[in-house]
Formats: structure tokens, C-alpha cells, sequence
């Protein structure tokens, strides 16, 4: 499956972002979740969003088209950053904003690393989400990693248990490795059959 990438530009603010009603279908999770890998693995580029070995580089609302149809929004990481308080309050604001306020999100995946167990950030942010109402899904990152000691399925089982415990049914979740090119059949297909019901 292959799809036509484009990047629009990065806006720091919600205001100066595209205009029109395609579909947005954004991409966030803590910082080093595998974002960028994962975005790029989607449409088959290496380098069409920056992958960094420091925490926190993605300081902008960064815009892809996607064959012309519906934008790629990959949004700022939260959680550790090496960067200032003033930089984080910032960067939730952005974040707050565009998730609650832009009509033209359709969709927000959610990154959960799934080398670690499941994190309180991680958890308190997928409440937050379902609170305000947002349609979402989780990806689980980085699931080629198998480090010893670590259970990759069992994490994955903690977080989906952890959610139960105040959910009544889970979100549409989908496994990841951008190093196999794992689950990216599962999300485009998945993105094409909510484009096609809009």
C-alpha cells in the first residue's frame, strides 16, 4: 500500500494552520514514542518527518497532504522534554487547543511505547482525550524491540486493563514496529474507511 506524502508546512498556532475541511488525522505521544519513525514508515518516506535522538524536537503543529485527500498532523510529544517550564506550558497549550477546538480533526492516535509498562502520563492523557470527546485510537510503538526482561504483549495488556478500569469498551487499537513496517496496512486501511464514511 502506497500513499503520496506531501509536507505543507509547521504552524506554531492554530489559527495559521490550513484552511478548508479536509480530514486531520493527528499523530502525538510522550516524548521518544517513535512518532516521527512511525509517520514516516506510514508513507513510505525516511526523512519526511524529523527523526531525533533528543526528546521534545517537535515544537510546531507539522502539516502532510496526503494524495491530495486528508491531512497528516504530527503533533508535539508530551511528558519529558529537555526543555523549559515555560516551553512545556507552551507546548500544552498548542496541544489543548488544537485537539479540542480544530473541527477539522477527524482522528487522534495516540502512541503508547510498548516496551514499557503503562505509564501514569500516558493514561491520565487517554482520559483526558475520552473526556473531551475526541474520537481516538492507540498504536502500540516499537513492538520489534523485545529487550530482555520485557514483555511486549504483556504491556500491552497491562495498559488495555489499566483502561478498563474506567472504560466500558476500548478504542480502536492497532500494534506498530516501523522497523518491520508492522501495522501499517491496519492504520491506512483504517483511515481510508473513516474518509470513506465522511
Amino acid at each position: 500500500m502506497h500513499i503520496k506524502a506531501k509536507f505543507v508546512g509547521s504552524f506554531p498556532m492554530v489559527k495559521l494552520c490550513p484552511q478548508g475541511d479536509l480530514p486531520e488525522f493527528a499523530f502525538i505521544g510522550r516524548s521518544n514514542v517513535g512518532k516521527s519513525s512511525l509517520i514516516n514508515m506510514l508513507c513510505s518516506e525516511k526523512n519526511l518527518a524529523l527523526v531525533s535522538q533528543t526528546p521534545g524536537k517537535t515544537r510546531m503543529l507539522n502539516y502532510f497532504i496526503i494524495d491530495d485527500k486528508w491531512h497528516l498532523v504530527d503533533l508535539p510529544g508530551y511528558g519529558y522534554a529537555k526543555v523549559s517550564k515555560t516551553f512545556k506550558a507552551e507546548f500544552d497549550k498548542l496541544i489543548n487547543f488544537y485537539i479540542s477546538k480544530r473541527e477539522q480533526l477527524t482522528n487522534l492516535f495516540i502512541l503508547i511505547d510498548s516496551n514499557v509498562p503503562p505509564q501514569k502520563i500516558d493514561l491520565d492523557f487517554v482520559e483526558k482525550i475520552g473526556e473531551w470527546g475526541i474520537p481516538f485510537s492507540i498504536i502500540f510503538t516499537k513492538t520489534d524491540k523485545n529487550k530482555k526482561g520485557v514483555s511486549i504483549d504483556g504491556n500491552i495488556q497491562l495498559f488495555k486493563n489499566k483502561m478498563l478500569e474506567n472504560w466500558d469498551e476500548l478504542p480502536p487499537t492497532f500494534i506498530s514496529s516501523a522497523e518491520r513496517r508492522t501495522g501499517k496496512e491496519e492504520i491506512l486501511n483504517y483511515i481510508f474507511n473513516i474518509i470513506k464514511e465522511i
